[in-house]
């Protein structure tokens, strides 16, 4: 079946309800996956690169997320922080303390299964006409669609590194960033850093290899996200898929990036796309 614009929408029992399709699928398997890489886990209370939590720590926080994310969905209304990236690093601090959990094969079990909450939460909002509400997010207003890319994203880049802590293959591919797009798209003027960004004019052109392009502006520290390349672009990046979402979630720096070959940049202004990353915040 099609939705609006014509978007495939998955209809199967259990497949995510009025999601796009493939949404649904790639947060049950990407629960799966990181579920997977707890079931090998021998030391909990080991280090995460790039984190100060521990592997325990991450789990937990996800665990905690995905609960989070099932009740959003659900139509609770669950404040989580303020929406600025400090807040929520304070949020989740609070909600770790109280939350003693650290054993691998529960902390999979809860991943799972609110992942499994959210999309039945999805499901039920579908079928009672509600899946078109706005939802108020930790980052922010949202619909179901973009809570669900939002959801999705999360787990990829806590589930990056459980497995980087672990020694173990990511599950990071072209097809579930393509998936993330929506959430990253709506997040990046909530998340730009207001600083880096105050007085800087440029149009960027962002084209993710083998999928889409879009336009990002910046005017004197207004960001907006445009659904397509904007006039006379300044700078155009592309960009691999993983590299992508790595750049976005703060994992990987942009001259690292380059340097490995997954960043191209040309137009007017071809040095403006190191930059591009460091006027955000990673939330």
């Amino acid at each position: 079946m099609r939705g609006a614009g014509g978007v495939e929408r998955e209809v199967e029992a259990g497949g995510g309800g009025s999601l796009p399709e493939g949404l649904g699928r790639a947060i049950r398997e990407t629960a799966g996956d990181i579920a997977a890489l707890l079931d090998g886990a021998t030391d909990m209370a080991g280090p995460v690169p790039g984190l100060t939590w521990t592997v325990g720590e991450t789990a937990a926080h996800l665990a905690l997320a995905n609960g989070l994310m099932a009740d959003l969905a659900s139509g609770r209304d669950r404040r989580y922080g303020d929406g600025t990236p400090q807040s929520l690093a304070a949020a989740n601090t609070r909600s770790l303390a109280e939350f003693p959990e650290r054993g691998a094969q529960p902390l999979a079990a809860m991943i799972v299964e609110q992942a499994e909450a959210f999309l039945e939460a999805v499901e039920r909002a579908a079928a009672d006409g509600t899946g078109d509400r706005t939802l108020v997010t930790p980052l922010g207003p949202m619909d179901r669609t973009v809570l669900a890319s939002y959801l999705l994203t999360h787990m990829l880049g806590h589930g990056y590194d459980l497995a980087r802590a672990l020694r173990r293959p990511h599950m990071i591919d072209r097809t579930r960033v393509a998936l993330c797009l929506p959430f990253l798209k709506t997040a990046m003027p909530r998340v730009a850093d207001a600083d880096a960004a105050s007085g800087v004019t440029a149009r960027y052109t962002l084209r993710v290899r083998g999928g889409e392009a879009f336009g990002v502006t910046f005017a004197d520290g207004t960001v907006e996200v445009l659904p397509g390349p904007p006039e006379r672009s300044d700078c155009t990046i592309l960009t691999e898929p993983v590299t992508f979402l790595l750049i976005a979630l703060g994992r990987l720096g942009p001259w690292q990036a380059m340097a490995r070959g997954g960043v191209l940049a040309w137009g007017r202004k071809p040095w403006l796309a190191p930059r591009f990353p460091t006027l955000f915040t990673a939330p």
